[in-house]
């Protein structure tokens, strides 16, 4: 017998589940709701209070193999009883972010009323034919769970007894009866638990009797605090997690001190030298200048405009507006428990994006006017559509997988659409508008040094002193900083736990860009001193390679920390981790181009370029 423990519901649990937000958040999503064509829902779910003997709705959802996460079909694509007027079911659709995630709630029809007890009651009787019984076989084979709704809180359980437990074909057992045990305080719902039970042989031509209890009892948590028992303290703020930030933190106070003193004192004597060099001195001057090397001799040519230089700020451009981006999400997150609600944090992600689409315009736009550009709007097109185009590519790409397999994750049309319209009359816009403020205000170039009309001969050095050597390992660096956090991040995603601790995760983003800044400083300051003046592109990729490592780490815990199976599941994976890496790349990317430009322009403003 399966019982609904929270341990369960702990692992079951994702970023789908809902409750009630409170505050000016939750008026903001209302607001995005609105904007969004969201359905409400009835007025006793919409309040969560109800009266006694108050019709309560359980609404059905999806079923699907519980190692794979991503293969879900609707509830009903299992045998199990349909509502007596199916076609007449009430359909529950959320948010955009909600159907992106692929739920589908379906009133189940059940007779369950607030406060009053249903004894074990038959929700139909059906003679198990060859087909049905063969598809409840692989279901239980492949251990099947389900996900229901009670006022909005999740409730899961398991068609059969676990993989584990079945002797041979003739020993598969399908549970038959639900009992939902729910506690009350005053008229709020508060608990729901599901207890499967009743087990009972799959053979063809038997007939099989699905029936379900309800049990009532008081409970003293206040209804705020309902959503905590999903919640896995446990797992999320276990000691190794403490540590792991408090290691990062330790890694950026040494790193950035290490920058500090290791750049400083090599430029101070530098400067000191430049500064205190009396130009009536001829000897001084000619032994001075016999004794220039590294950075100092490429004055001329490091403000050269770049190779490929309309992508380039295209990058920059996106990864500015990502980076603003994730520290949007997770600030109003932190605000406003969006972990909570299903799909809000996906919903707030579209819109935010489409919002900050003109921080992308901005600075595209004044760092292609800066580097002498001509044509403006390919670039403008290029910072609109590179980043929304990868990802549409990739997610077509699934989506058609998800409908060749009947899945509830693939998108419907309407959805779709919707994204369309959003990226067509909002983040289009805003990205030409921040592209004329960004060529117009911040394009006039002001370097410190003169670049000269024949570009310099780039001496041979050692092999480590190489631009792809330094791209290389500019990201291991920042990965070390992140690698328990993506555990947690993963394991939240791929194993139904509900990541709340985001807190942890503005922590770690700081770390992350400030390690970024640092590495990717060191790597072109050797770029420099290697006489090699093209260090836009390297420091770029020198930050951008942390999603490599990333991408690694992704593909060991798909194969030892998991036990997805299946072409479905394995796409589905590796193709959100694909869209993940070439965010998070074109993010560190445009952080560590940054950092490098500020120092760039430090170092060589103090020294005499003409």
């Amino acid at each position: 017998m399966h019982t609904g423990s929270a341990v369960f519901r702990s692992r079951l649990d994702g970023p789908m589940t809902h409750q009630r937000r409170r505050g000016g958040a939750a008026a903001l999503v209302l607001l995005i709701a609105a904007l969004l064509g969201c359905e409400q829902s009835a007025a006793n779910e919409s309040t969560h209070k109800y009266n006694v003997g108050e019709q309560v709705r359980l609404w059905v959802n999806k079923v699907g193999p519980y190692n794979n996460p991503q293969e879900t079909y609707n509830y009903y694509y299992l045998p199990f009883c349909k509502p007596k007027q199916a076609d007449k079911a009430v359909h529950k659709w959320g948010g955009l972010g909600e159907v992106l995630q692929g739920n589908e709630l379906i009133d189940s029809q059940l007779d369950m009323k607030f406060r009053t007890e249903v004894p074990k009651k038959t929700i139909c009787s059906q003679r198990l034919s060859e087909p049905n019984a063969v598809t409840f076989r692989k279901a239980v084979q492949k251990h099947y769970w389900y996900e229901l709704f009670i006022d909005d809180l999740p409730v899961w359980g398991f068609v059969g007894p676990p993989p584990e437990e079945i002797k041979d074909e003739e020993h598969i057992y399908i549970y038959t009866h639900k009992s939902f045990d729910i506690n009350y305080n005053d008229n709020r719902i508060i608990q729901v638990n599901l207890t499967s039970e009743n087990p009972q042989p799959i053979v063809p031509g038997m007939n099989v009797e699905f029936t379900y209890s309800v049990r009532w009892a008081p409970s003293a948590i206040p209804f705020p605090r309902r959503f905590e028992r999903y919640l896995d303290y446990n797992f999320f703020e276990h000691q190794i997690h403490w540590f792991s930030i408090f290691n990062s933190f330790m890694m950026v106070i040494f790193l950035t001190g290490l920058v500090s003193m290791i750049l400083m004192r090599t430029l101070r004597a530098d400067y000191a030298r430049y500064t205190a060099r009396d130009d009536d001195d001829l000897e001084a001057l000619e032994r001075d200048v016999g004794e220039e090397s590294g950075w100092k001799l490429v004055h001329g040519d490091v403000f050269r405009p770049p190779r490929y230089l309309e992508l380039l700020a295209a990058l920059v451009g996106t990864g500015v507006q990502l980076a603003l981006l994730v520290l949007s999400v997770i600030l109003i997150t932190i605000a406003g428990t969006l972990f909570t609600e299903r799909g809000t944090i996906v919903t707030v992600f579209i819109v935010c994006y489409a919002l900050t689409s003109f921080v992308a315009g901005y600075v595209s736009g004044g760092f292609y006017a800066r580097n002498a550009g001509k044509t403006w709007i390919p670039t403008m097109l290029l910072t609109a559509n590179l980043f929304p185009l990868l990802c549409f590519s990739i997610a077509s790409v699934l989506n058609t997988i998800a409908i060749a397999y009947h899945s509830l994750a693939a998108v419907p049309f309407g959805s779709i659409v919707v994204v369309l319209l959003i990226w067509m009359f909002l983040s289009f816009p805003l990205c030409l508008f921040g592209t004329v403020v960004g060529r117009n205000w911040n394009g006039l170039p002001d370097n410190p040094c003169r670049v000269k009309r024949i570009p310099s001969p780039i001496p041979a050095r050692q092999w480590y002193l190489r631009p792809t050597v330094i791209a290389l390992m500019g990201g291991l660096l920042p990965f070390g900083s992140i690698f328990i956090e993506m555990y947690f991040i993963f394991t939240s995603f791929w194993n139904y736990k509900v990541y709340y601790v985001y807190g942890f995760m503005l922590l770690v983003f700081l770390i992350l860009a400030i390690m970024t800044v640092c590495v990717t400083i060191v790597g072109t300051y050797f770029l420099l001193n290697a006489e090699n003046y093209h260090w836009q592109w390297t420091s770029f990729c020198a930050a951008a390679s942390t999603a490599l490592y990333v991408f690694l780490y992704a593909v060991h815990y798909f194969f030892v920390k998991t036990k997805m199976t299946g072409f479905f599941q394995t796409c589905f994976y590796f193709g959100y981790t694909l869209m993940f890496c070439l965010g998070l790349s074109i993010m560190t990317g445009a952080l560590g181009y940054l950092g490098s430009a500020i120092f760039v322009r430090r170092i060589y403003r103090n020294i005499k370029c003409d």
